[in-house]
């Protein structure tokens, strides 16, 4: 008589390796894909976000942009003075935010200024990252030419 072995044969592991193989080759690509859509995606929110704060801040500071996007993070008047700055009066507005949200796409908060004195929209040319923003017009975008219809 003989005995049946308790397990399996070396050729049912090697099928369930294969079988597990195949599934995940398909299945983490589309991983990989949703974390870059999840970095766009938060991106595009903080940016809207900040949009929708520097028309807050205009509306409270006589239809002024903020000077700099950093003023969004702190008290000021209604005339954008701070508190230390020579004449300044009552603090009543802001923060806005309690700092400048990073851009997830390239992960920086950075912030390059266009300091055109015209309507013109932002020219984006480079791949940095962070945030580009135009103290005249208030319009901030994603500093990065992939993203820049943002």
């Amino acid at each position: 008589m003989r005995k049946h072995a308790k397990g399996f044969t070396l050729v049912e592991l090697l099928i369930v390796v294969v079988i597990m193989a195949v599934l995940a080759a398909t299945v983490i690509p589309e991983f990989s894909s949703s974390t870059v859509d999840a970095q766009k995606n938060t991106a595009e929110f903080n940016l809207n976000t900040i949009r929708s704060l520097i028309q807050t801040f205009k509306a409270q500071h006589r239809n002024a942009t903020p000077s700099a996007l950093d003023k969004l993070t702190v008290l000021t008047d209604n005339m954008q003075k701070e508190a230390g700055d020579a004449g300044v009066g009552d603090l009543l507005y802001g923060p806005y935010l309690s700092e400048i949200p990073e851009e997830t796409i390239a992960g920086s908060n950075a912030v390059a200024v266009d300091s055109a004195t015209t309507a013109a929209a932002i020219s984006v040319t480079g791949t940095t990252g962070g945030w580009i923003y135009k103290p005249f017009t208030g319009e901030i975008r994603i500093n990065h030419t992939d993203y820049s219809s943002l």
